[in-house]
C-alpha cells in the first residue's frame, strides 16, 4: 500500500471530488433540462480524462497509446451497459436494473478482450456497435424532462458521497491489481453507474433509462476520443493527444446537442404548422 505522502492518495481525492462534481451536475441538469443535455455532460471525459493523465505521467506515451486502445474495446462494453440496463430498469429496482447493465458491460468487454483486436479493427467493431444500437434505438429516444422529486436537506451531500465512495473504491482497486487493468478500469462505467444510483431512486428506472439512452451519441464520441489519444500519443505526445482528446469530445458532444436542438425546433415549428411530421 502506498504511504500517505505518495501522490497517489492526491490523485485519488482528486479523481473523487471530480467525479462527483460531474455526477451531481448531471443529475441536476436531468432533473431540470431533460434526459439529452445530462447524458451529454456525463459522457465527457471528465472521470476517465484524469486516469489517462495519471498513467501518461507515471508511464509515458506508449503506455498511454496502448492503454487508449484497450479502452476503446472497452467502452464497446459501455453501449452494452446502457443498452442492458435500459431494457431492465423500467418498472425494476435499482439492484437488478444495474447488476442487468454490468453484466451487459462485462460480456462484452470479456468478448472484446479475448479477441484484443487491433486499434483499426478495435475502431471499426465501435463504429459498428454504436451505429446498429442507435439506429435501433433512436425511435425510443425522449427528451421530455423528469417529474420533479422531493428533496432533503441532505441530498446534495448523498450524492457527492455515494459517487466518491464508488470512485475511491475503483481507483484503489486498480491501484492493488496493477498497471495491467489499467485500460479496463480507466473505461469503467464509472460516471453512468453512479448516474443511475443517484437518478433510479429519484425519478424511476424508466426516465434513468431514457437518460442513459440519449447518452448513446456521447459514448460514441467519447470512443472516438479515445481513439485519437491512441493514434495520437506516440507520434506527437502524451500532452498533444490528450489535449487533443479532449477537443474532440467537447466538439462532438456541442454538435450533438446542437443538431438535437434543431430537430426539436423542426418538429416544433411543424407541428404548430399542421403539416405532417
Amino acid at each position: 500500500m502506498p504511504g500517505l505522502d505518495d501522490p497517489f492518495w492526491l490523485q485519488l481525492l482528486l479523481k473523487m471530488l471530480a467525479s462527483a462534481l460531474l455526477v451531481v451536475t448531471a443529475s441536476f441538469v436531468v432533473e431540470r433540462s431533460g434526459p439529452l443535455a445530462g447524458a451529454m455532460i456525463a459522457t465527457l471525459p471528465l472521470s476517465a480524462g484524469p486516469n489517462f493523465v495519471y498513467l501518461a505521467m507515471d508511464h509515458g506515451p506508449g503506455f498511454l497509446a496502448e492503454v487508449a486502445r484497450i479502452g476503446m474495446q472497452v467502452n464497446v462494453g459501455n453501449a452494452f451497459f446502457v443498452l442492458a440496463y435500459a431494457t431492465v430498469a423500467p418498472g425494476r429496482r435499482l439492484a437488478p436494473a444495474l447488476l442487468a447493465g454490468f453484466a451487459g458491460w462485462g460480456g462484452a468487454v470479456f468478448v472484446m478482450r479475448s479477441i484484443d483486436p487491433g486499434l483499426p479493427a478495435t475502431l471499426a467493431i465501435s463504429a459498428f456497435v454504436f451505429t446498429a444500437a442507435f439506429l435501433a434505438i433512436r425511435r425510443k429516444l425522449g427528451n421530455e424532462r423528469p417529474p420533479p422529486a422531493p428533496r432533503t436537506p441532505f441530498d446534495l451531500p448523498l450524492r457527492a458521497i455515494t459517487v466518491m465512495l464508488l470512485v475511491a473504491a475503483v481507483v484503489t482497486s486498480g491501484r492493488l491489481a496493477g498497471p495491467s487493468v489499467a485500460g479496463v478500469l480507466a473505461i469503467l462505467p464509472l460516471v453512468l453507474s453512479s448516474l443511475v444510483i443517484i437518478l433510479h431512486p429519484r425519478i424511476g428506472g424508466a426516465a434513468t433509462g431514457q437518460v442513459m439512452l440519449n447518452g448513446f451519441p456521447g459514448l460514441m464520441g467519447f470512443g472516438i476520443a479515445v481513439g485519437s489519444v491512441s493514434v495520437a500519443a506516440i507520434p506527437f505526445g502524451s500532452a498533444f493527444a490528450l489535449t487533443g482528446g479532449l477537443v474532440v469530445a467537447v466538439i462532438w458532444n456541442c454538435a450533438v446537442m446542437l443538431i438535437a436542438r434543431r430537430r426539436q425546433a423542426q418538429i416544433r415549428i411543424t407541428a404548430r404548422s399542421g403539416r405532417p411530421s
